[in-house]
């Protein structure tokens, strides 16, 4: 194996960790800040759910991310290289500031600035790039408005109800969270699934973009592991400063996430299960009470979603240059 092709294959694993330390802000915040399970075992059963996603529902992101964004004949292993160190330098400092960011937007803004510059934009296809783009920028927008839509029909069905409910909707959650981790599992470790097949076919190693079975196990692993640990700074942001979130608004908000993130991993689409969540967090807030949210919050969180892409593919593009021409040592690896 290529000595290049390994150094991908240990960034691609290491960047599905610091995604799961992002994730697990997403799987459960709602469920700690509602007081339905003790933090560690949250983050345990989840991190479990996670690792199952790819093998229950396959690996058609995988697919979109290695055959669709770009032309695999222009590319050369130098360029994923490049783009992973770019979205894991994103992922680390937005994790330091405790900012829930997009590890999707990094992955994605990532490889399209390494590509543009090593091969030229004439290598990245356009079909797929709109593809991924659609799924990334519609799906916050459905998670809004499913949660909106779901946290109504509880609210209609738990109406009458005594504060007893309260103990329904925290058993309830352990179910949605696994609902959510599965769907989270079959996403976003398929993201970097796709980039080492896509090294795999680029270095001659294998002729299809079929996703080997080692490379499932390597990535829902490392993505599994990186939720067990947690990422407290994360947590806290999505679980306490968009409003109290009671276990009510878990329920909703977590079943809502869950339904969006499975359908669109079932269609092949990559999305932020960071994105999908906080807004529909968003969703549940705004139907009890349009201010009950505190959109500074959210503002501030979009703001760092809209940099994500122009700013990895910025710093990837850094990365290639500085790889193939200032590090010659390294731009030599075979």
């Amino acid at each position: 194996m290529p000595s290049t092709l390994i150094v991908l294959t240990v960034l691609a694993v290491g960047f599905a960790f610091l995604n799961g330390v992002h994730d697990s802000c997403n799987l459960v915040s709602t469920m700690i800040s509602s007081h339905a399970i003790q933090p560690r075992a949250a983050l345990v059963i989840t991190a479990i759910a996670e690792f199952t996603g790819p093998f229950i529902f396959g690996v058609a992101v995988a697919n979109t991310i290695s055959r669709d964004i770009v032309a695999s004949a222009n590319l050369n292993l130098m360029m994923i290289v490049a783009a992973l160190l770019g979205a894991i330098a994103w992922n680390l400092i937005t994790w330091l500031m405790g900012i829930p960011s997009s590890s999707s937007h990094a992955l994605i803004g990532g490889l399209i600035g390494s590509v543009a510059v090593g091969a030229g934009f004439q290598a990245i296809q356009l079909a797929g790039v709109i593809k991924v783009v659609i799924f990334l920028f519609i799906s916050p927008i459905v998670g809004f408005f499913a949660g909106l839509i779901i946290a109504n029909v509880v609210y209609m069905a738990a109406w009458k109800s005594t504060p007893r409910i309260n103990q329904t909707f925290k058993r309830l959650q352990i179910v949605t969270s696994l609902g959510l981790a599965m769907g989270s599992g079959a996403n976003d470790a398929q993201k970097t699934m796709g980039f080492i097949t896509l090294g795999l076919v680029i270095s001659g190693v294998q002729n299809t973009f079929a996703v080997p079975h080692w490379v499932i196990l390597a990535c829902a692993l490392a993505i599994s592991l990186g939720v067990a640990l947690g990422g407290y700074r994360l947590i806290r942001t999505m679980g306490s400063k968009f409003y109290k979130i009671r276990p009510i608004h878990g329920f909703a908000a977590q079943g809502a996430s869950a339904i969006v993130i499975l359908t669109a991993s079932l269609l092949g689409g990559p999305v932020s299960a960071t994105q999908v969540v906080s807004t529909a967090i968003m969703g549940v807030g705004t139907a009890e009470r349009l201010s009950k949210v505190r959109w500074g919050v959210a503002v501030d969180i979009l703001s760092a979603w809209l940099f994500t892409i122009p700013v990895t593919a910025a710093v990837a593009a850094g990365f290639y240059w500085l790889l193939s021409t200032g590090i010659p040592a390294i731009g030599k690896l075979p």
